[in-house]
């Protein structure tokens, strides 16, 4: 991918939060109540990223009314990871043309640095391309939460500082922003170059157990990229996906439904059939979604 260098209103405050995360915690002190509303906010907002940017946004895993659809790029946007419309457009953008040289983050072609965090820093990669999300783009709440898409994630700092002061800010805010943007840029990174294999990919896709673990299932990475229409990414009941049980659960009292799992074709694929499948991309993988109620109403 063509690189013209980082954006400093981007870099700048990424940097700022690592620096003063590391200076919080040398100044105030090892807490395990502090470490425990770091992890907490951690995984919560982490569902976020995984339920509502990947699984909902980017591919369309499952279906949702308009106000919830809402609330899920609001929590989604509390990680500071850009909008849900950006997020989405460039993960379509990276199953299109996944380990190429048009990926907008590729292990193989530009290295660990940029795959892991260099691609979303930079200034080729800061617009958003509303034609390759237009089944988002048709709604101007979302549009205008993701041209404001700090709010979500400043009025969270702010609350934990007017709640909890310095020490819920700090370890509500920096510390668990900080460790949520590494958990999620791995998958990125290290889930094309670390794990095992089940299905043959046109990718480096790899599967890993602590992967799923710190992200919520989205570890199990090659299971996804074969497969990219399953709200499931865990394919086993072995293969541990937090994020799935919860929409699960969300399922089960009617705020979001449709959810797909992989057929059983899909579960008997085997990698030694030694034939590379072609993986699609997200949106004519999927029947284009109906509106929601709210949206059929307009």
């Amino acid at each position: 991918m063509k690189k013209r260098g980082y954006g400093l209103l981007v870099s700048s405050p990424f940097f700022a939060v690592h620096i003063a995360a590391v200076a919080g915690v040398a100044i105030l002190g090892w807490s395990w109540k502090g470490f425990g509303l770091a992890m907490a906010l951690y995984f919560v907002r982490m569902f976020g990223v995984t339920g509502a940017y990947h699984r909902y946004f980017s591919h369309r895993t499952y279906r949702t009314s308009r106000w919830f659809q809402f609330v899920l790029a609001w929590l989604a946007q509390t990680s500071l990871q850009k909008g849900a419309l950006w997020w989405a457009a460039h993960h379509r953008d990276h199953h299109k043309y996944s380990d190429t040289k048009l990926d907008p983050h590729s292990w193989r072609e530009e290295g660990f640095w940029w795959s892991h965090v260099g691609w979303i820093l930079s200034r080729d990669t800061e617009d958003t391309d509303f034609k390759k999300i237009s089944d988002l783009a048709r709604y101007p709440e979302l549009r205008w939460l993701n041209t404001y898409h700090i709010v979500p994630g400043a009025l969270l700092g702010f609350s934990l500082w007017l709640v909890g002061g310095w020490h819920a800010f700090v370890w509500g805010f920096l510390v668990s922003t900080t460790l949520l943007w590494h958990g999620t840029f791995s998958i990125n990174s290290l889930a094309h170059w670390w794990g095992r294999r089940r299905y043959t990919t046109t990718d480096d896709s790899k599967n890993s157990f602590l992967l799923a673990i710190i992200t919520m299932g989205e570890g199990w990475h090659n299971n996804h990229h074969y497969y990219q229409r399953s709200t499931r990414q865990g394919f086993f009941w072995w293969e541990i996906d937090c994020t799935y049980y919860i929409l699960r659960a969300l399922s089960m009292v009617g705020l979001v439904w449709d959810l797909h799992s992989p057929p059983k074709a899909v579960l008997e694929g085997n990698i030694d059939a030694g034939r590379p499948r072609a993986v699609r991309g997200p949106v004519d993988a999927l029947p284009k979604p109906e509106p929601t109620a709210e949206a059929a109403a307009e």
